[in-house]
């Protein structure tokens, strides 16, 4: 990939982790850690048992999938440095450069992207 490509690249990931690293504080109410938030929300909770768990299964969603986002984001820079970026993981062909700016992780391109997400079908259902 061309340097001067990458590095648009490497400046879009690096804007991506700091935007998700924000709301990660955010969401933890600054730059606390998961202790410390989980013990303020606990503090914070209403009356209402079921809307706190509520509150807290989404709480923990969001957190986990924003830290899933920052190991994509991770392993994409990692990509850049060796060399890799932008190449599918399973067929080895180039990622179209509109889809790295659409997903700048995006690990295969779109033919294989479409065959990993689609469903396997099983043998054992019958038809009806």
């Amino acid at each position: 990939m061309d340097t001067r490509i990458s590095e648009t690249f490497t400046q879009q990931l690096r804007q991506m982790r700091t935007d998700v690293l924000a709301q990660l504080r955010t969401q933890r109410g600054g730059k606390i850690g998961r202790a410390e938030a989980a013990a303020e929300a606990r503090e914070h909770e209403s009356d209402d048992w079921a809307q706190a768990g509520t509150e807290r299964d989404l709480a923990f969603a969001l957190e986990e999938r924003e830290s899933a986002e920052l190991v994509s984001i991770d392993q994409a820079l990692k990509r850049i440095a060796d060399g890799s970026y932008g190449l599918c993981v399973d067929c080895g062909a180039s990622i179209a450069t509109a889809r790295l700016h659409a997903s700048p992780t995006a690990l295969r391109c779109v033919g294989c992207q479409e065959k990993a997400e689609k469903p396997q079908g099983n043998a054992s259902t019958p038809g009806y």
